[in-house]
């Protein structure tokens, strides 16, 4: 059964996207285990937000299901490895949701509809207006704005191509983004975040983050 928060103690959960955001887009979608190639220091990334004690879902479209693309058994089979390669990095998902729908078929689970994520809040017991939601696409940022999320862009994989003017125009779309070089500088500025947050409410202070957690 999923932890569930109390208004004392609120689960810090961060919802991820698969696709861009852990792994490596593939415009014929990712049908097998052999297809499956994390992006660089994403599983890390995910090991240091759980050990700073944030738990991590992931929410991802999967159309291939609808399409006759991959099955059950081999989504699974793709996600299995992809929680066993987090375990060699010591990190975990807590859950994975996926809409298996096609576009045509006018579900309310398929992203950038928030269904997916009010799944996940009923699910773990959480307000979503405190989770963050990281996604690289432009239809990740719409979900969460959708959902009341906080949303967060990565540009490791395919948005890296974008020119700066072409990812404001994205990020305009959608106020309140805050864009990161990658799910590494996202964990790090996060975490660096609720530390500053915690020493204020001490009346400590922190020395400035200097590594890659600054935002773009």
């Amino acid at each position: 059964m999923p932890m569930r928060s109390d208004h004392s103690h609120p689960m810090k959960l961060v919802i991820l996207g698969r696709d861009g955001t852990l792994n490596h887009y593939r415009d014929d979608h990712v049908k097998s285990v052999e297809e499956l190639q994390p992006l660089p220091g994403a599983l890390e990334a995910v090991a240091r937000l759980n050990h700073a004690g944030w738990h991590t879902v992931m929410a991802t479209n999967q159309p291939g299901i609808g399409r006759g693309l991959l099955d059950m058994a081999s989504l699974n089979a793709i996600h299995l490895r992809l929680n066993q390669l987090l375990a060699e990095k010591g990190g975990r998902l807590d859950a994975a949701f996926f809409c298996p729908h096609t576009p045509e078929e006018g579900c309310d689970c398929r992203k950038p509809l928030p269904g997916l994520l009010l799944q996940i809040g009923e699910r773990f017991g959480v307000g979503l207006s405190q989770v963050h939601m990281v996604g690289a696409s432009l239809r990740d940022l719409q979900t969460a704005k959708a959902a009341g999320c906080i949303p967060h862009l990565v540009r490791s994989d395919r948005l890296g191509m974008l020119d700066e003017e072409q990812l404001a125009d994205m990020v305009a779309l959608v106020p309140g983004t805050r864009v990161h070089a990658s799910l590494s500088a996202f964990a790090e500025t996060l975490i660096h975040e609720e530390r500053r947050s915690k020493a204020d409410a001490r009346g400590e202070d922190l020395p400035p983050n200097t590594g890659p957690g600054e935002l773009n």
